[in-house]
């Protein structure tokens, strides 16, 4: 159901919100993991490298979808929380139309690129094949992935963070039992992995999109909205350009970091591509609690009470720390046994270079969440211009030191890099939430026209 995050006490309101949001990326995640766990245990050590290699490119595509889910969400949820109906559903039918030409856009950059981007990243001759093969495959569920998040970002605006959670929870639990099924029992190897997920996102994706269909036939609005403004792609674009950016330099950045993981061989690749799955359940997590706080804090700068923003950044501190300081106890003593879950029988240096890698990047997650949550304000305050400052010096310190501190100090150094972008990151974010207008003292009359 539809739910107004303008009233009621504000950490209540906001961690009723954000739990279900924080189930849903849990089981989101499982597709990758799910992916990953049956490569490495009933197939190979180079099908899970093949899988992680991949994985990384996927994250561009992901980032497009992921532009799109947060310039719908923060635009529709500011109209909502202005009660203009009538907009509102013409961001929403906006936002698919123009979803869809882009996925058709990037489905042929694949069609067309596929190959050079996995030879441009130092993809070994042995994973090559099965790299290219997962791809192809992913990228015709494309459409599935960007539909979903497009849908999920919808209700996300209107309150309702439970709907999606129990979609993601069938889904991904069946993509487990498909993974092995296709694995074992059909001996289809990586194309199996790939075809299940294929399978699991459509399903999922069909009943998203229309249960938003009916939620939105259910808001009644004096007259019909009109299916396509150019006005509110503007609005929504605003948003969803620098999201994409954000994600897409991302994914470019930890594709070149990539390419130099496999410059140090197949073992590393695998240590790197297990303990990577575990890094991103946190970070993705941390990532879905900041979209809700977009989604809390747009709506009330769209009901014109800015002053519930400050309130809403504190509590949701407070939830990203509950869920962070048992996450890195648990990976900095327990790493090694939640690595076995992708290795079967590992090389040695493959546990190793898992297990350093989350040693080195967990007592970190309690800083990087506070920037992911200021992030989330900025991006529901449409503060675009100061959240890419902040993204842009975490991937550019992370790429750069990745490969300098690589050439001394090995596969150590890589590592190395990521809590330090973090760091100097959170900072700027901080600073640049500390400068929104929730922090005037005369704020009302936000809005911006």
């Amino acid at each position: 159901m539809n739910k107004d995050l303008t009233v009621g006490k504000t950490s209540s309101v906001l961690w009723k919100f954000c739990l279900p949001l924080f189930g849903s990326i849990i089981f989101q995640q499982l597709y990758n993991i799910a992916d990953s766990f049956v490569a490495g245990k009933f197939v190979s050590e180079d099908a899970l490298a093949a899988v992680g290699n991949s994985y990384e490119i996927t994250l561009i595509f992901i980032a497009f979808a992921f532009g799109c889910n947060i310039g719908c969400s923060v635009i529709t949820a500011q109209l909502f929380g202005a009660k203009n109906y009538k907009e509102m559903k013409t961001a929403v039918y906006t936002t698919l139309i123009a979803g869809g030409v882009l996925c058709v856009v990037l489905m042929a950059v694949d069609v067309i690129f596929c190959t050079d981007l996995l030879c441009l990243i130092n993809t070994p001759n042995n994973v090559l094949a099965d790299s290219k093969l997962y791809l192809d495959i992913y990228i015709l569920g494309l459409p599935f992935i960007f539909y979903y998040n497009i849908a999920t970002g919808i209700f996300s605006a209107l309150g309702d963070s439970k709907t999606p959670f129990i979609f993601l929870a069938c889904s991904s639990l069946s993509n487990i039992c498909m993974d092995i099924l296709f694995v074992t029992a059909f001996k289809m190897g990586v194309a199996g992995i790939a075809w299940a997920t294929f399978i699991c996102q459509g399903i999922s994706c069909i009943l998203a999109v229309v249960f938003v269909f009916i939620r939105l036939a259910k808001i009644k609005t004096t007259e019909k909205s009109k299916i396509f403004s150019w006005k509110l792609l503007g609005k929504i674009s605003v948003v969803a350009i620098p999201s994409i950016l954000q994600q897409s330099f991302i994914s470019v950045g930890n594709i070149i970091i990539q390419g130099i993981i496999n410059s140090f061989g197949s073992a590393v690749m695998a240590g790197y591509s297990a303990s990577i799955k575990l890094n991103n359940l946190v970070i993705t997590s941390l990532t879905t609690l900041g979209n809700g706080i977009s989604n809390f804090t747009a709506q009330n700068l769209g009901a014109q009470k800015p002053e519930r923003v400050k309130e809403g950044f504190k509590s949701g501190i407070k939830l990203v720390w509950m869920l962070c300081i048992p996450l890195t106890i648990l990976y900095i003593f327990v790493g090694k046994y939640l690595l076995y879950i992708f290795l079967d029988n590992p090389s040695g240096t493959a546990m190793d270079v898992g297990i350093e890698i989350l040693r080195i990047l967990a007592p970190f997650y309690i800083v990087v969440s506070a920037k992911l949550v200021a992030d989330g304000v900025l991006r529901g305050a449409e503060m675009m211009n100061k959240f890419m400052i902040a993204t842009f010096t975490d991937l550019v310190l992370r790429v750069v030191l990745a490969k300098a501190l690589s050439i001394p100090f090995g596969t150590t150094g890589i590592w190395l890099a990521w809590p330090i972008g973090w760091s100097v990151a959170t900072i700027l974010s901080v600073m640049f939430y500390r400068s929104g207008i929730w922090h005037k003292q005369h704020n009302k009359g936000y809005i911006k026209k």
